[in-house]
């Protein structure tokens, strides 16, 4: 008999059982007992059964809800990328019924993570797309979804101890590193190089960002040790003309400075005072594929941007959820984005929603 062709019925008759308790077996539901589980595998077995988990799942007509918790954020950014991906995996797989939800908390705001997670557990979605907050309060949440048996995934910054089903994001010390290589192809014989950062109460947006600046003085240490490097912070939520201040003070004392590098998608803020300010001789080399870190780009303020495919990561992670919720298959738990560098002359060549 042909595998593909193989009815419940078939499958009923051959182990002397009701077409009902083949049924359950196949979606793994209760109300069966032992001697009968064990001749419809037995049955299974023989006949080579492998079920259509796709047929099966579309017959079933459930509907699914995904929480997405992630960063609030302004238009056009990163973040925005990854929710655009997201929302194509659920058009993509709209006869399944798959619904997203985007959650947003403030990226160092303690109290609204937790609130937003509370909300979440309150609604108790089928998976969640998670970018972590501080451990201890990701573990809080993470524990909570395994007590429930609710998968999740984590997006930006891995954390393997907390057992998510699947990972997505950039190898984040390997990606600190090429970066310090690609700039100081260009860099090389500069004495000094401007590190610049966003912080608040001494902390970066993310875990991602650490590991990325951990890896960059890796290189440096290891093939530049003699070049400083000197760190600007532009606090979060200020005004324009205090960054305008802040850095006019800098480049205004540090004349032999002509490179920058951040870690962050915020390089167009060096980048446009740049231009404002007519430095054509200081570069910046940043982050992401945003439209006002393009712009710089084309323009000559950035050197190089290094993407992360925000929008396949997006797409990515709803995929793995709906593979392993609604198709039960086991989906790869570790997924590196490429580390992928920009110039002004491939820079209209790049496709973000490619996948």
């Amino acid at each position: 008999m042909v595998p593909d062709k193989i009815r419940i019925k078939d499958i009923a008759e051959h182990s002397g059982v009701s077409v009902g308790t083949v049924d359950r077996v196949l979606h793994n539901r209760p109300n069966v007992s032992k001697a009968a589980r064990e001749k419809v595998e037995k049955t299974l077995k023989e006949l080579d059964y492998h079920p259509n988990m796709y047929a099966s799942a579309l017959a079933y007509n459930k509907s699914y809800t995904f929480h997405c918790i992630i960063p609030k954020h302004e238009s056009e950014a990163y973040w925005e990328e990854i929710e655009e991906g997201a929302m194509s995996a659920a058009e993509h797989r709209r006869d399944f019924h798959i619904n997203i939800k985007i959650k947003y908390y403030k990226r160092f705001s303690s109290n609204t993570f937790v609130k937003v997670t509370e909300e979440s557990l309150k609604e108790n979605p089928d998976g969640v797309i998670i970018v972590p907050s501080k451990l201890d309060l990701t573990r809080k949440f993470t524990d909570e979804l395994h007590e429930r048996n609710i998968p999740f995934v984590f997006l930006d910054s891995y954390m393997p101890d907390l057992k998510p089903l699947a990972f997505y994001g950039q190898d984040s010390f390997c990606s600190g590193y090429f970066a310090g290589k690609m700039l100081m192809l260009i860099a090389s014989n500069e004495k000094e190089i401007m590190l610049m950062k966003q912080m608040k109460d001494g902390n970066v947006a993310s875990k991602q960002q650490e590991n990325r600046e951990t890896g960059f003085r890796h290189y440096m240490r290891d093939h530049f040790p003699n070049v400083t490097i000197t760190e600007v912070n532009l606090p979060l939520d200020e005004e324009r003309e205090k960054y305008d201040d802040i850095l006019e003070e800098f480049f205004s004392t540090h004349h032999n400075v002509h490179h920058c590098i951040t870690f962050n998608s915020k390089a167009h803020l060096v980048g446009e005072f740049l231009l404002r300010s007519n430095r054509r001789n200081v570069q910046i080399m940043g982050y992401d594929m945003v439209s006002k870190n393009a712009d710089c780009l084309r323009q000559g303020s950035i050197s190089f941007l290094i993407a992360q495919h925000a929008y396949m990561q997006g797409f990515s992670c709803i995929e793995s959820l709906f593979e392993a919720i609604v198709l039960k298959k086991e989906v790869t738990p570790v997924n590196y984005m490429p580390i992928e560098i920009l110039t002004r002359e491939n820079i209209d060549f790049y496709r973000r929603t490619q996948l």
